[in-house]
């Protein structure tokens, strides 16, 4: 372990992950923001789509590429700045293109103002340990973990992303109606986008084999699941017509 990682904090945010993580479990109904929403207008004060999401996720791009670019130039090829700067990839996609093209429904301030804080938290957590508490050797590159890790990473990006493009496209601009997801993934599950974004972190996991990382991911499978599972609810309430075959999350299966 390198001099200067303080593991008690580090212990203790990826315990609050998991914590998070189990309590969602228990969440029988959803958050109301998207299509989930039922109160008025103006009954909570809202922000647009675009700039809710550019607010909530700029923390977890900023805060671990602010560590990155502190780092010596010696050390930019090392397992732990690489693994840093997926995450980081990741994060750049949701806050500067993401939310530049999302066709969402207005965001409640609270749920940003929890999402932000939330995001500055993780972004520090899996910052602060791959720059201060690991120390990969060389080998790490060729170790089954690391080649898994990243493979299952850029997969789930690429569902992610493009699941998210099947979604924009369902509506015009200005349109508020909703309609039910064709293709890729969502040919088989409600939540393709959502078992994209799961799948990446748990290849990070894998690729950083962290603490940190498995809290993540298993924060991630707890909450996206559950919204995936409340999407599927609602696609089933709203079209008489929806698939029976299409399950939430994991095709065939749930």
């Amino acid at each position: 372990m390198p001099d200067g990682c303080q593991q008690g904090p580090v212990l203790a945010g990826s315990a609050v992950l998991v914590i998070l993580g189990a309590l969602f479990l228990y969440q029988k109904t959803p958050q109301v923001y998207g299509k989930h929403t039922t109160s008025p207008a103006s009954a909570v004060p809202l922000l647009p789509a675009r700039a809710a999401w550019f607010l909530q996720e700029l923390p977890s791009f900023a805060v671990p590429a602010g560590m990155l670019a502190r780092q010596p130039r010696a050390l930019l090829g090392q397992p732990a700045t690489l693994l840093l700067g997926l995450f980081c990839a990741h994060y750049f996609h949701r806050t500067f293109i993401y939310s530049l093209f999302t066709r969402g429904r207005p965001y409640p301030v609270l749920y940003i103002f929890k999402g932000f804080v939330f995001c500055m938290g993780n972004g520090l957590l899996q910052g602060y340990y791959l720059m201060h508490c690991v120390d990969y050797s060389a080998e790490w590159y060729t170790d089954i973990r690391f080649s898994l890790g990243v493979f299952l990473f850029f997969l789930g990006m690429g569902i992610n992303i493009h699941s998210d493009l099947i979604l924009r496209q369902l509506r015009k601009p200005g349109e508020i109606t909703y309609q039910i997801p064709q293709g890729g993934l969502f040919t088989y599950i409600s939540g393709a986008n959502f078992l994209g974004e799961i799948v990446e972190w748990i290849g990070f996991a894998l690729a950083s084999w962290s603490p940190p990382a498995f809290a993540f991911a298993f924060f991630s499978l707890c909450f996206l699941g559950m919204r995936a599972f409340h999407h599927h609810r609602f696609y089933i309430r709203m079209f008489k017509d929806y698939p029976k075959s299409r399950k939430a999350l994991i095709p065939f299966i749930f």
